[in-house]
């Protein structure tokens, strides 16, 4: 084995008489003789053309090859698989959606370790690669950095992903003709690069960065662009460098990055799933946190950015300002960041962000800390007789703090999606949504559909939408999602029926099913688990190893 610690792994695989096998393997593919004495560092692309979000991942993948191969490393790429949320939204294929988190981050850990890898670079687009490759950052505990790829630019008349689900719900109310909808369909995203707005792309990227694992300023870059391919070329050379000094992300996770990425995302007002990744994350980095923690830090953090959904801005527009960096270092200025934790760059949080600039004067995408959109957290961690061990809702203010009507039960998304359009979803009506949990689904299914309907509808501030399921970044208006224990495995969300009262309260954070409980008891006595979606293939493997989504849905 060589003395070499920047190869450690990859010396196991290339170096000595046994291995002339794999070296004749390596000469095909275009390693000479010098190449064997360099450090290998993988490259984990996500690139696929089934999705904007990832269409031009292949270019930052050799943009970090080339970045890893001049600062004096040996660049190996991959693929690995990627799906598309906005495609599959509100079809069965989103069950495979956050499955594939964890089809991702088994792949990159994999292939670096059969392979050797002694650093990689790992770039991600659509909303599951981030945490994947996060996750399989944590997993692996190599030196590596993560690349995002980057957001895209708004359409027509600012439009998005979301104005096309809401035009939908527009179109079935009759405020939407039919010559709009195509409009709208046609001119909403113009090109490469994930949801514009503070979606769940934009927010775990924000996320990630507040974590250390990327460059400073990687999460606020079009995707097209010449700062966005600089990024994923000095992505490569870090990795080199970070094998120099030996700075793996066991030296970067700790808990207060965790607490770091936990502020950045409130202060952001970003979406739900991040209550989601960051526990999967943590998870693999076996640091401890839990959903109490988003809770805890939400006291004390405002919502400061006005970002789409709830509010106005896309992430093009807040990168035309200085992107999030200059927002950390306000955090960090109020006491709300630990300026200790080290970085992908071998430097502090702090000593990234001393030379950063304020934004612009005349912004206002930003508020100060004395005029915020909300004076605590929009993530709302409930309890509560619905969700003893937790659900999480995303109250940005906009729809008031506290919701009381009656439930609307329905068996899947399909069959809620179908009442709202039809017009049986009525002002002061609770959808339930239910056996849409990690189990059940299984897959935990996105409800952008239903809930960009209610918007498009004109029912967002009138109507409430609870389940078991969970909520895309572009959804808002006034919704409960992660309800644990789920339907599927016998959680009280199961035995709600139709006319059932039911209050959501963001001020007591609790969400409670005002049924007696010898009702309840009774109920429990009829009620049977549904079969199983399906008993074969990577969803019944899912079902069969997840744990709730209190836990981070996760399979390890």
């Amino acid at each position: 084995m060589t003395n070499d610690h920047r190869r450690r792994h990859s010396s196991i695989v290339v170096d000595g008489i046994t291995h002339t096998p794999a070296r004749a393997m390596l000469r095909a593919v275009g390693f000479t003789d010098d190449d064997f004495s360099k450090p290998q560092i993988g490259i984990a692309s996500t690139w696929s053309n089934l999705t904007p979000c990832n269409m031009h991942i292949d270019t930052l993948a050799e943009a970090a090859a080339t970045g890893a191969d001049e600062a004096g490393g040996k660049a190996v790429t991959f693929n690995t698989i990627t799906v598309s949320d906005g495609i599959s939204m509100g079809s069965p294929g989103m069950r495979y959606s956050l499955v594939s988190r964890e089809v991702i981050a088994d792949s990159i850990e994999t292939v670096v370790g059969a392979e050797g890898f002694d650093g990689f670079v790992a770039i991600g687009g659509c909303d599951k690669n981030m945490p994947a490759c996060a996750m399989a950052m944590a997993r692996i505990d190599r030196p590596s950095v993560f690349v995002y790829g980057g957001t895209i630019r708004p359409g027509k008349e600012r439009r998005d992903i979301v104005s096309v689900f809401e035009a939908v719900g527009g179109h079935a109310a009759g405020r939407v003709s039919d010559i709009e909808l195509k409009d709208v369909e046609a001119t909403a995203i113009p090109g490469p690069g994930s949801c514009a707005g503070m979606y769940t792309a934009n927010t775990m990227a924000s996320a990630i960065e507040a974590l250390g694992l990327s460059l400073p300023g990687s999460s606020a870059q079009d995707a097209v662009s010449s700062n966005k391919r600089d990024d994923a070329y000095r992505a490569g050379a870090a990795v080199f460098h970070l094998l120099d000094r030996g700075i793996k992300p066991s030296d970067i996770l700790c808990r207060e990055a965790f607490e770091n990425a936990i502020t950045t995302v409130i202060a952001l007002e970003g979406s739900t799933n991040a209550v989601l990744h960051l526990l999967a994350v943590a998870h693999e980095a076996k640091v401890p946190l839990t959903i109490d923690d988003f809770a805890r830090i939400g006291e004390r953090v405002p919502v400061l950015a006005d970002m789409r959904p709830a509010g106005q801005y896309s992430m093009s527009e807040l990168i035309a300002i200085g992107g999030i960096q200059p927002l950390m270092k306000r955090l960090l200025a109020e006491g709300l960041l630990n300026g200790d934790c080290m970085t992908v760059t071998g430097k502090t949080v702090a000593e990234n962000l001393a030379t950063v600039t304020d934004y612009p004067a005349e912004q206002k995408i930003i508020r100060p800390f004395g005029d915020p959109i909300k004076k605590d957290s929009h993530l709302v961690i409930l309890r509560g007789n619905l969700a003893p061990d937790g659900a999480v809702a995303k109250i940005t203010g906009h729809e008031g703090l506290r919701f009381t009507g009656h439930a609307r039960v329905f068996h899947g998304e399909e069959a809620a999606m179908a009442a709202i359009m039809d017009g049986r979803v009525v002002e002061g009506d609770v959808v339930v949504v239910r056996y849409e949990g990690p189990k059940g689904g299984p897959g935990m299914r996105e409800m952008l559909s239903p809930t960009s309907a209610i918007s498009g509808r004109g029912l967002s501030k009138s109507v409430a939408l609870l389940t078991d399921g969970r909520f895309s970044g572009g959804s808002h208006g006034f919704v409960v999602g992660h309800v644990t224990p789920e339907a599927f495995v016998g959680g009280l969300i199961a035995l709600i029926e139709d006319g059932d009262r039911i209050t959501i309260d963001a001020e007591t954070r609790e969400v409670t099913l005002h049924v007696d409980d010898a009702t309840v008891a009774a109920r429990r006595q009829r009620w049977r688990p549904p079969t199983p979606y399906t008993e074969r293939g990577v969803l019944a493997k899912y079902a069969r190893l997840v744990k709730s989504a209190s836990e981070g849905a996760v399979t390890t």
